[in-house]
């Protein structure tokens, strides 16, 4: 069985963020890949949600990507 792969492009920061649960925003942020798409999630969201819970969950993955890369 095949797996396929979401590119970033077919799930951009609009789609992360504003699913239609808070669950799925969590999955939405867990799946983030890099600290690009991470700083485009973070612009999107200061621009148009700016709630402190998301963007509380979005610097623990930036912390935890940071973590990765060492």
């Amino acid at each position: 069985m095949e797996q396929s792969t979401i590119s970033d492009d077919e799930f951009p920061p609009e789609k992360r963020l504003e699913a239609p649960n808070y669950r799925l925003i969590k999955a939405g942020i867990a799946t983030i890949p890099d600290m690009e798409t991470l700083q485009e999630c973070v612009a999107y969201e200061n621009a148009h949600q700016n709630r402190t819970q998301i963007l509380r969950r979005l610097k623990w993955k930036a912390e935890e990507l940071r973590e990765n890369e060492e």
